[in-house]
């Protein structure tokens, strides 16, 4: 669910309407409800009730720090994939002991700053990264808790490009090698393997992959228990889709927790998961205004201020998003094509979609865009960075302000050689 409808007509995040956002802060700006950030971690903690679970932000899906911070206040952790991830989720008040650190390329330096902190565990992905670390924590006289991240084999998700379990995706061991590397760390005197970890998708819409993937975490942890080697953690990753409003609802964060009680039941291990989209998605919304609408033989573009560089889902993933007037119309919907102002003909949000007519200067919100939205916004075609605002009731304020060309600009330099 949400917090963001229609009163009197006008378009609200919990108490406030869109349009007074958009007055004082101006177009495009993202909205995000704290009531709903709120009501999504109290969802999936509930929804593993009586079993204690770690839930540890995605924080690639919105790294805003007044987001985290929310969510930290909700006895929420961080999910993390670089060093300032990390820095983002301490600066919001995440306890170390609550952020994991995963990811394929982490550096020396990450490795380090990671072990620095304290923090709860990093998710080892290969042979080499394993012996990195080893040699990491010797030079600090430190053990480092660690998880090996399996690579199951298989593949889910949305897209091909969110897609991270297959054979084929960078992500991981197999399960062969994953042994292996358990038996190994478990001889190293600076590694403290303490479990193993799992994520193969984002976006997914049937619990079976999830399932199989929980199952090959079960295998694994009794053939390393056979070896009278100790597994006191699994990390099931994230993934689990939301509904973007043009397909079916996916399985709820009930539906999911029972199946992964029911894989793992009677393992007595400690477990975390990784949702990001689950949390963030349906708790931001992107606002923006009519610009123009430009016609040409049997098309009409709905030409508006927002563009792939403040939303570059669509253009990146195909993906879908609502797009809803902030002063609700009466008027018959008619098909329109719905683009940005990107020197790009793929800053395109949408064909065809069915509207009631707007004009120059409405505005309206693209649903649904809390995760992957801000966080990958970008100044391509030298555009202001796009600001981001949290809502408390009848209360916002700008967490993000908009970042100028002349701040962009002032962060270059002219060589004494030119």
């Amino acid at each position: 669910m949400n917090h963001f409808d229609y009163r009197d007509g006008a378009l609200h995040c919990e108490g406030v309407a869109l349009a007074a956002i958009a007055a004082a802060v101006g177009t495009p700006v993202y909205v995000y409800s704290t009531a709903t950030l709120e009501r999504h971690v109290q969802v999936m903690r509930e929804a593993f009730q009586p079993t204690p679970v770690l839930i540890a932000f995605a924080v690639k899906a919105n790294a805003n720090i007044a987001v985290l911070a929310t969510l930290a206040k909700q006895g929420a952790g961080a999910d993390t994939v670089s060093a300032g991830e990390i820095q983002r989720a301490l600066k919001a008040g995440v306890p170390p002991e609550r952020i994991i650190f995963s990811g394929v390329g982490k550096t020396d330096d990450e490795l380090e700053f990671a072990l620095a902190q304290g923090i709860h565990q990093i998710n080892v992905e290969s042979a080499q990264e394993l012996e990195r670390l080893g040699e990491i924590a010797g030079r600090r006289g430190a053990r480092a808790a660690l998880a090996i991240r399996v690579n199951p084999a298989i593949g889910a998700g949305g897209h091909q490009k969110i897609s991270t379990g297959g054979a084929d995706a960078k992500f991981g061991v197999s399960a062969a090698d994953a042994l292996a590397l358990y038996a190994r760390a478990h001889a190293h005197p600076h590694l403290d393997p303490k479990g193993l970890a799992v994520h193969i998708g984002s976006q997914i819409r049937d619990l079976a992959p999830l399932q199989s993937a929980f199952k090959t975490l079960r295998t694994l942890t009794e053939k390393l228990r056979a070896q009278g080697l100790n597994v006191a953690r699994l990390d099931l990753g994230g993934g689990l889709g939301v509904p973007y409003f043009n397909e079916p609802d996916p399985p709820s964060p009930a539906a999911y927790a029972a199946m992964a009680k029911e894989t793992l039941g009677g393992l007595d291990v400690d477990l975390a998961i990784e949702p990001g989209r689950l949390i963030a998605a349906n708790a931001g919304v992107l606002v923006t205004r009519v610009i123009r609408i430009q016609a040409r033989d049997d098309r009409r573009f709905l030409v508006l201020d927002a563009g792939m560089s403040d939303l570059i889902r669509p253009a990146m993933y195909d993906a879908f998003h609502d797009l809803r007037p902030v002063r609700l119309s009466q008027a018959a919907p008619e098909p329109f094509d719905l683009v940005g102002p990107i020197c790009e003909t793929g800053d395109t949000f949408a064909r065809g979609r069915m509207l009631a007519p707007l004009q120059p200067g409405d505005l309206c919100a693209f649903m649904t865009a809390g995760a992957y939205g801000a966080v990958m916004a970008s100044t391509y075609n030298a555009r202001p960075l796009v600001p981001e605002v949290l809502v408390r009731g009848a209360r916002f304020d700008i967490v993000r302000r908009r970042v100028s060309v002349d701040e962009q600009i002032a962060l270059e330099a002219l060589p004494d050689f030119i």
